[in-house]
């Protein structure tokens, strides 16, 4: 069951820095968004960016979240002798 826990454990930990980048990569995103406002044509062009940015962040948190939670899964059948 000590592995089980070691499993859960690393992949509550690899979430959390998965949460934690695209937190900063947005917040990122944002400052530079917000500090060329003033410019108009790169304001247009920066918030375009943000936004595709967005969006593949967001995408490639879910995939990853979803990798770890299939990982954590198959750990979870390989400890408990789950056949479903």
């Amino acid at each position: 069951m000590s592995e089980y826990r070691d499993v859960q454990t690393a992949v509550r930990v690899e979430k959390l820095r998965i949460w934690f980048a695209w937190i900063c990569g947005n917040i990122i995103m944002l400052i530079l968004a917000n500090g060329t406002k003033d410019v108009h044509i790169v304001s247009v062009i920066t918030q375009v960016l943000f936004a595709v940015g967005f969006i593949a962040l967001t995408v490639a948190l879910f995939r990853m979240t979803g990798a770890l939670n299939r990982k954590a899964a198959a750990a979870r059948r390989e400890v408990l002798g789950d056949d479903a």
